[in-house]
């Protein structure tokens, strides 16, 4: 028998449409937006702090001693963060990243990660399980996530200069404690760690090569990322934007490469690797070469606000629903409802514009929804 969906009534402003058709049930299988793509991926942000003040992610100037941040109360639990993480995961999610602000920042973060470990699609298997982090406290917390059932590493380093670096992350915090997190990642098991460098023309790209060559025979595999207008106070400029093809045209020119086909479809990083056999880099060219028509990924907020692209404005309430006592199927309706009627590809929109094209739209901060 098939549970009957009762209209969920929201506050105006939230963002979540006030009914979920009663004939919209749960399937044990994918789930495709209005352009046809499925909802795979989910990135959870489980806080919205950092202790780094990364210029094209918090600066600063915006993200002070003032900043009104979260309070606990207002950021999903971890019982909540698991259970939501069922449903997406009964609805076709294989892969979750957990993200912040700074991940490794919320206390008991391995509680989370164990929990998470033991929730299973519905052909039974393990979710593809990863973090994103800064590595700051990579070598204080590498055993303790490995032991919870982490799977996989993201480690954000945009330069092996110090002066560059810490002009970068704007905290003073040097680049030799980075690369200690990652050998501790390393040491406790952790393996196919990346390394994302944001590559900014005239900051830091004349780290690239610097970073190939340190990168190259170690078993990490370096990805750089073009400096994208994520949320609304990075001070984005087009002409900061160094092309991912110019990325690798560098990297080429002094160790030779060749393009290799992608891990599984909609990954976004374009994979490379060296000739000469001694590993793999890639590059993620969200602003000069648009992937939006393979995206399959859905973020939640630290607060429980289902955002359906990176460069979104308006989120979806589902912290209201898992605390007014709506069933899981409920909640599973309201995701796919709000999934199939996804229409974004806002990187398709702002196309070669030399302006941010949201201008006065206020979009949503990367360290609220994560990278």
């Amino acid at each position: 028998m098939v549970e009957k969906v009762i209209p969920i009534r929201i506050d105006e402003g939230t963002g979540l449409r006030p009914a979920i058709p009663e004939n919209l049930v749960a399937p044990h299988g994918h789930t495709k937006d209005s352009r046809g793509r499925t909802l795979r991926d989910l990135r959870i942000s489980v806080t919205d702090r950092c202790n780094f003040r990364c210029t094209y992610c918090m600066p600063k100037e915006v993200f002070d001693q003032n900043y009104p941040y979260l309070s606990h109360k207002e950021l999903l639990s971890f019982e909540e963060i698991t259970r939501l993480t069922t449903i997406f995961a009964s609805l076709g999610v294989e892969k979750i990243r957990l993200t912040g602000g700074e991940p490794l920042l919320r206390k008991n973060l391995e509680v989370l990660i164990e929990m998470l470990a033991q929730v299973r699609t519905p052909d039974g298997k393990a979710l593809d399980l990863t973090l994103t982090t800064n590595g700051s406290i990579l070598r204080k917390k590498a055993a303790a996530l490995k032991a919870a059932g982490l799977q996989r590493l993201t480690i954000s380093l945009d330069g092996l200069n110090d002066e560059v670096f810490k002009k970068m992350n704007d905290v003073d915090f040097p680049v030799a404690d980075v690369l200690d997190g990652i050998l501790a990642a390393q040491e406790v098991g952790f393996e196919n760690i990346k390394v994302n460098m944001v590559v900014k023309k005239g900051t830091n790209d004349h780290e690239i090569l610097p970073m190939a060559k340190h990168f190259k025979n170690s078993g990490v595999i370096l990805r750089f990322i073009e400096f994208m207008d994520v949320g609304s106070s990075n001070g984005w400029n087009m002409a900061e934007v160094l092309p991912s093809k110019e990325v690798i045209a560098r990297i080429h020119e002094s160790f030779p490469l060749e393009a290799i086909e992608a891990n599984y479809t909609g990954e976004v990083a374009q994979r490379w690797r060296y000739l000469d056999g001694s590993g793999e880099i890639g590059v993620i060219s969200s602003v000069t070469q648009t992937f939006c028509h393979e995206c399959t990924r859905a973020r939640i907020s630290t607060d429980g606000q289902m955002y359906q692209c990176l460069f979104a404005n308006q989120g979806f309430d589902f912290k209201t629903l898992l605390r007014s006592g709506h069933s899981d199927l409920e909640i599973a309706n309201a995701i796919m409802s709000t999934w199939s009627n996804r229409d974004d590809h806002y990187s398709e929109i702002r196309g070669s514009n030399t302006t941010n094209p949201s201008a006065g739209n206020r979009k949503v901060e990367m360290s609220y929804i994560g990278g």
